[in-house]
């Protein structure tokens, strides 16, 4: 008598699912906007998933990979922020209309997890691809699957995130009454030009740096110290400007050092495409064959059952039609209307060619670094400047402002639409390599990210809306100080915008690439001599960014390395590591969760300030303050990591 398949794809399941979804899609999109970073959100989700429907009857390891599968889906789904924005940064949106961004949203994903089935076996099954996230994600699961222990595992695992969160929030909380200070920061003269030393005082900024590690924090370190503390004493030596020098330092950081950054991502890139092109070209063709064998009659394992490919297609198929009605509403009654056939024709053939190929290499890339760490940024970078190129090909440049404008509009939706096809592509064959460990049905999981895609792209709509009303975005129209960076979107559009206007910063962006030639050889070199790698990637971001975001990030970075070499002393090494990982998730989440509901307040007050117990003349107690609370907190935090590890 064969034992009953236990519970997989339940309503309460899909429902909780979609319950996680709503704080961590959320907590993403402000993340993301903040300081152009998401955070995963597998193994946070399988531990709250673990904790409540270990209350309920007839739970399984299954149904719990269910719910994280949809939650992750959702979170990863985020990462859209780092096109959309763009719109409403030229002009052409004001906010984010409701069914247009989520129909962007949802078509790019459901695309997304269509590509990338075909390619479960050659990149999940035959391979031996380490994914890194998916391994830990299914030991979390495993582990707390595991009886009594491992139901005391995963509460104190939940106490430490809920504990994480609650210190971050209220931190943010406190900076908000303007009790402690954000960010402290002095910028100063070096000979005859200028630079700087900020560094936010942010929870959710030091959690992202312990959960990229050492390799990357090191990496962004050098990318600051080559942006902030040589190239920017040169170029602002070499244009001079009055007042203060902070605004002088920055100005300079926006126009020059940014570009200068982009074109080292670039590179990074297409370096990146080109040392996985051989592996993705193989792993294509496995898939295929073994479709073909299933297709001559073989039965197959529970395991081994994809969506029928014949669904697949009939899927993505459908999926182009609204894309294809989103696309003409765009162009049917604007400057565009009389090549509005040709232009939806060429984005379709677009979206599709380049949607499979990338697919295929988001997919690669999450499994030979993990999703966190794969550049899917940079595979925006390089899609705007491919819809560009495209647009450029079709029209030439020189086309009035409004006609340049609304081909800039068109470039950045086919953008957002190939974007969403590579986080969920991303995202998708990781979920599925947690659920080959656990034994999952590969099919229903599939269905899960479907099910996750449409939950995210309802969250994202309203949150980017609320933050719009409430912050802005920094480069569009009437932004204020509080302007959110949206640093990728800003880079998308003004790569857009030069691209078609003709005035693209091409000398600094010339000089980046030629430095992320050199960075490239850095990092293959001291892989050769098994050194800690600096992956060129994270060094462009590093320089890209601005320096407030990224030292917290290299502190984190450090401080999580003393602690995971702490955890390899104890007993339990990999238990040890799991708190803090779930500590950090803890202090991103809380931080980003706070940000949506203050703004929230924000927009329904109209002030930018509507907390602030304090006005300026508190600025330098509110600095030491704040430095001292934040020194303290994480001291405290950490030691709570140790002694739930120690149990």
């Amino acid at each position: 008598m064969t034992m009953p398949h236990p519970a997989e794809l339940t309503i309460r399941g899909i429902l909780l699912g979609g319950a996680i979804t709503l704080l961590f899609t959320a907590a993403n999109v402000y993340l993301g906007l903040k300081v152009g970073l998401t955070f995963a959100t597998s193994i946070p989700a399988a531990v709250i998933s673990m904790a409540i429907l270990r209350l309920l009857p007839g739970s399984s390891i299954l149904e719990n990979n269910i719910v994280q599968t949809i939650a992750s889906a959702a979170g990863t789904l985020a990462a859209i922020i780092f096109v959309l924005p763009g719109l409403v940064m030229i002009g052409w949106w004001q906010d984010f209309p409701f069914w247009t961004t989520a129909a962007i949203t949802g078509t790019g994903g459901i695309l997304g997890v269509m590509f990338s089935v075909p390619l479960r076996r050659a990149l999940v099954v035959d391979t031996d691809l380490p994914y890194p996230e998916g391994r830990a994600a299914a030991e979390v699961l495993i582990v707390g699957s595991a009886g009594r222990e491992g139901a005391e595992e995963s509460a104190r695992g939940l106490r430490l995130l809920v504990l994480g969160s609650l210190a971050s929030a209220g931190f943010a909380l406190l900076t908000q009454l303007r009790l402690v200070a954000a960010e402290a920061a002095t910028w100063f003269r070096v000979g005859a030009g200028a630079t700087g030393i900020s560094g936010g005082l942010s929870f959710a900024l030091f959690g992202v740096g312990h959960l990229v590690g050492l390799s990357v924090g090191m990496a962004q370190l050098l990318g600051l110290v080559v942006g902030w503390w040589i190239l920017l004493p040169i170029l602002t030596g070499a244009a001079p400007m009055s007042g203060e020098v902070e605004a002088w330092a920055t100005t300079v950081f926006r126009d020059e050092v940014r570009f200068f950054g982009a074109g080292v991502i670039g590179v990074a890139a297409v370096w990146t495409l080109i040392k996985i092109a051989r592996p993705v070209i193989g792993g294509v063709r496995g898939a295929l064959a073994a479709s073909r064998a299933r297709g001559a009659g073989e039965v197959m394992a529970l395991g081994e059952r994809d969506l029928p490919i014949g669904i697949v297609a009939g899927v993505a198929l459908a999926t182009l039609v609204p894309i294809a009605w989103l696309l003409w509403s765009v162009v049917a009654s604007g400057p565009l209307s009389g090549s509005a056939a040709l232009l939806v024709v060429a984005a379709l053939v677009f979206v599709v060619v380049v949607g499979l190929l990338i697919a295929a290499v988001c997919g690669y890339m999450a499994g030979l670094i993990g999703a966190s760490n794969s550049p899917v940024s940079a595979i925006g970078i390089l899609s705007i400047l491919a819809a560009s190129l495209m647009l450029v090909a079709l029209f030439g440049r020189g086309a009035p402002a409004g006609t340049t404008q609304a081909m800039i509009a068109f470039a950045l939706i086919v953008t957002g639409l190939v974007f969403g096809i590579a986080t969920i592509s991303n995202d998708n064959l990781q979920d599925l390599k947690t659920g080959q460990i656990v034994g999952a049905t590969p099919w229903k999981q599939q269905v899960a990210l479907v099910i996750g895609v449409v939950f995210g792209s309802l969250v994202v709509p309203p949150v980017l809306s609320v933050l719009n009303t409430a912050f802005g975005f920094a480069g569009a129209p009437g932004a204020g100080p509080e302007a959110l960076a949206a640093p990728q979107a800003g880079l998308i559009s003004a790569l857009a915008t030069g691209v078609l206007g003709g005035d693209l910063n091409w000398p600094m962006l010339g000089w980046g690439a030629l430095a992320g030639v050199i960075f490239v050889a850095l990092d293959e070199g001291l892989g050769a001599a098994r050194r800690l790698r600096l992956p060129p990637l994270a060094v462009g971001i590093g320089i890209y960014l601005p320096m407030a975001v990224i030292l917290p990030v290299v502190l984190g970075a450090v401080l999580g390395t003393v602690y995971d070499r702490w955890a390899d002393r104890t007993r339990d090494a990999e238990g040890a590591r799991r708190m803090g990982v779930l500590l950090a998730t803890g202090m991103i989440v809380g931080e980003s969760l706070f940000g949506v509901l203050f703004a929230g307040v924000v927009a329904g007050t109209g002030s930018d300030a509507p907390l602030a117990l304090v006005g300026p003349g508190f600025a330098t107690p509110a600095l030491f303050a704040g430095l001292a609370v934040f020194g303290g907190l994480t001291v405290w935090l950490y030691r709570a990591a140790q002694r739930a590890a120690a149990h």
